[in-house]
C-alpha cells in the first residue's frame, strides 16, 4: 500500500488533520508540533487524539510524521537555543504520546562554525537527555542539503549522530528527496546506488519515513529549494521510481512541496495513479 499525505495544519486537532487527509486521498499526514518559528504548544485534547486513533485504524492510515519547529537548533552554540531545543523536544515526545507508536521528526541543527565534531556531541547530548525506554514514538533525524553549517549533510553524519545516542531503538531516519539530491546523492541515475550506500552506512532498517519533494536546484547544489513534483531537476519520473521502490515500499511519503490544499491533492492523485502494487 502507498503510504502518502502532506503537511496540514493542527490548528484544529487531530480529527480536522484526518479528516481533511482523507478527503484529499491521503492516508498519512505531517504536522508541526507547535508554530514551525517556535513558542508554546496547543494543548493536546485527550478525546480528539482518541477519536482520531480510531479513526486511523478504520481508514488503514499509515505512520504519521509529526514535525519538530524549524528554530529548534540542538547543536546551537547559544546555551539558550539549546535549552529551548531540549525543554520543546521533551514536551513534544509526551504530547506525541496521546498518538502512540507515531514518528516526530526533527532537523538535525546547525554548528554555527562550531565544527561538525561538536556538533555532532551537543545533538547527541540533547537525545541521550529527552529520550526514554517508555516512549512509543520513534525520533527521526532528517537527512539535510548541507547549506551553511547544517549537521546532517551526508549519510556519515547522520550515523555519526545515531552512534552516540544510548536508546538508539528509538531513532530512525527520514530522507528528504531535495535534500539528498541538493546534497549530492543522485536519485535520479543511482536510486538503488543510494540506497545500497544508506544501507551499508545507516542500515535501511532505520529508515522510516520519505518527504517526497521535486528541487529547484541541480545535482549537488547544496541549497534546499523544494520545487512541485515534475517542475525541478529530479522530475516526476524520477519520483515515481522512489515510490515505486520495494526498499521503500510500506514507509510514509509527505509532500512537501509548496502546493496550497487543492495543490497536494493533485499531486497525491498522481503518485497513486503511478504507483504499482506489484
Amino acid at each position: 500500500m502507498l503510504y502518502i499525505g502532506c503537511h496540514l495544519s493542527s490548528s484544529k486537532g487531530f480529527m480536522a488533520m484526518g479528516r481533511q487527509a482523507a478527503e484529499i486521498g491521503a492516508n498519512t499526514f505531517a504536522f508541526f508540533t507547535r508554530n514551525p518559528r517556535g513558542g508554546a504548544a496547543k494543548p493536546v485534547d485527550p478525546k480528539d487524539a482518541a477519536d482520531f486513533m480510531k479513526f486511523a485504524a478504520e481508514n488503514n492510515f499509515g505512520k504519521l510524521v509529526a514535525h519538530a519547529p524549524y528554530t529548534m537548533n540542538a547543536c546551537a552554540a547559544d546555551e539558550n537555543i539549546r535549552r529551548f531545543a531540549r525543554e520543546a523536544m521533551a514536551d513534544d515526545l509526551a504530547r506525541m504520546e496521546s498518538v502512540p507508536g507515531n514518528y516526530y521528526n526533527f532537523h538535525p541543527g546547525s554548528h554555527v562554525k562550531q565544527g561538525t565534531e561538536i556538533g555532532t556531541a551537543l545533538i547527541a547530548e540533547q537525545l541521550n537527555t529527552v529520550l526514554t525506554k517508555e516512549q512509543s514514538t520513534i525520533v527521526l533525524l532528517e537527512s539535510m542539503a548541507g547549506k551553511g553549517s547544517e549537521m546532517g549533510r551526508n549519510f556519515e553524519e547522520l550515523r555519526e549522530i545515531i552512534d552516540r545516542v544510548e536508546l538508539q531503538e528509538k531513532l530512525g531516519v527520514c530522507i528528504d528527496t531535495c535534500h539528498i539530491w541538493d546534497g549530492g546523492y543522485d536519485i535520479v541515475n543511482d536510486l538503488d546506488g543510494v540506497l545500497e550506500q544508506f544501507d551499508r552506512i545507516i542500515g535501511l532498517d532505520r529508515l522510516k519515513a520519505v518527504h517526497m519533494n521535486d528541487s529547484l536546484n541541480p545535482l549537488g547544489a547544496h541549497k534546499d529549494r523544494h520545487a512541485k513534483i515534475g517542475e525541478g531537476h529530479i522530475g516526476a519520473e524520477a519520483l515515481i521510481r522512489v515510490i515505486n521502490h520495494p526498499a521503500l515500499r510500506g514507509l510514509p511519503f509527505i509532500l512537501e512541496t509548496p502546493n496550497d490544499i487543492d495543490g497536494y491533492a493533485r499531486e497525491i492523485k498522481f503518485l497513486r495513479e503511478n504507483y504499482s502494487e506489484s
